[in-house]
């Protein structure tokens, strides 16, 4: 693939070319700015997962601006390299037993991209969800493990009701994920 089909595909939010991109192509290059940039432990799911929401704000406006004047690599280490220096003591020190440098052992590989799979599968299913309030609720109470007093406040009820809301909004993202299945499972047998 060309450097402009994969941006291309990034912004059309194509999984496998997602993955294949963030995970096994720049996998090097991401560890190499891990240990630069930071002098701790970062998971590295996180690092993707935190690079690929900036690259995908305001509908993809970061990858809109790739112009071909250098590698996608290049650019793309500019734009980590630059958003990660700006935010390198507010990341999460997710695995702090679990070596960076693992020389890119299959499993390593294997596990990262399956949550970052997870991830853009999560992230798929939340927008899919006709209640932006229960996509919120998801996030806010599963994903980022908020308080529920804060939740509850932020939304302006009471927790009690944040947790009535929290289980409408599991029902619908359950019948959500069984549709996908569903859908998939007809491709597959296409």
């Amino acid at each position: 693939m060309t450097d402009q089909e994969i941006i291309k595909a990034l912004i059309d939010r194509d999984q496998q070319v997602t993955r294949q991109f963030l995970f096994k192509d720049c996998l090097p290059l991401f560890r190499s700015i891990i240990r630069h940039v930071f002098d701790y432990n970062v998971d590295f799911d996180e690092f993707v997962n935190e690079l690929y929401l900036h690259l995908m704000e305001n509908d993809a406006h970061r990858l809109k601006q790739f112009q071909g004047r250098s590698s996608i690599y290049m650019w793309i280490k500019i734009v980590a390299i630059r958003f990660f220096m700006s935010k390198r003591d507010n990341m999460i020190d997710m695995q702090p037993n679990r070596p960076l440098s693992d020389n890119g052992t299959e499993k390593a590989a294997e596990d990262e991209e399956k949550g970052m799979t997870a991830k853009i599968d999560m992230d798929s299913l939340l927008r899919q969800m006709d209640n932006s309030r229960y996509a919120y609720v998801i996030r806010r109470l599963i994903l980022e493990e908020a308080e529920p007093k804060t939740v509850a406040r932020e939304l302006g009820t009471n927790v009690d009701n944040l947790y009535n809301i929290k289980r409408r909004a599991i029902a619908a993202m359950t019948q959500i994920a069984l549709n996908e299945i569903g859908r998939y499972e007809k491709r597959k047998r296409l």
